[in-house]
């Protein structure tokens, strides 16, 4: 009974915070992400990183007007292409699932945009999806930046010139050009690597000034009416 009334409680708490679980994946992925950077050990754990977070993501958009069926054409897919190139070391696959991945994580903030400005009433969750939503859209652009330095060779340089980024790198480079911080040791040098950095920037600049500032606007309305 004990164990029911558990489970009850974390089904509860789900249907009500859905956001905060894929925050919490999300935030729990960069603890792992430095055992990947190398080995096969790595690249195993980042096929499960996978697996956890994309279903997580899709759980979520459930809950926005999109159809969820098009974020299964890009998961499943996906998470098909990770898992044969990481077991079987088919490195060809993984560029093409980082790009689907890419659109998935893009979709999947989109849908959660469109479920925080459809209400005038901040929640609990949509506090959640703010930030969800933000470590969506930087792995986003993390998976194009590795799908741009597979087929444009020599995009980024930084410390080891010589040498790709690693993942870790472009995912930092990724949070730093989104939070508009400017800091890091990664720096685009071709053209497809400059586009991609200044989208990045833009959109950055545009969550934060539209979709946070409204939500900060909304829930000082709401002390104030209290």
């Amino acid at each position: 009974m004990e164990a029911s009334a558990q489970l009850h409680l974390w089904g509860k708490i789900a249907r009500r915070h859905p956001s905060a679980f894929l925050l919490a994946a999300q935030l729990l992925s960069l603890l792992a992400y430095p055992l990947i950077d190398g080995g096969t050990s790595g690249r195993l754990l980042f096929g499960a990183v996978v697996l956890v977070v994309v279903p997580l993501a899709l759980w979520v958009v459930m809950r926005s007007p999109l159809m969820n069926w098009i974020g299964w054409l890009l998961a499943i897919p996906a998470m098909a292409m990770t898992v044969f190139g990481v077991v079987f070391e088919h490195q060809a696959l993984l560029p093409i699932s980082a790009m689907l991945e890419a659109a998935l994580y893009f979709y999947a903030a989109g849908g959660l945009i469109i479920y925080m400005m459809r209400d005038h009433e901040v929640t609990g969750d949509e506090l959640f999806a703010a930030a969800a939503t933000f470590t969506l859209l930087a792995w986003g652009f993390a998976y194009a930046y590795f799908v741009c330095q597979a087929w444009y060779p020599g995009s980024f340089t930084g410390f080891e010139p010589e040498r790709p980024r690693t993942w870790m790198e472009l995912l930092f480079y990724s949070f730093s050009n989104l939070s508009a911080t400017g800091l890091g040791d990664v720096l685009p040098v071709g053209p497809p690597a400059r586009v991609l950095t200044m989208l990045e920037q833009f959109a950055g600049v545009g969550y934060i000034a539209t979709v946070v500032s409204r939500l900060i606007g909304l829930t000082i309305v709401r002390k104030e009416r209290g």
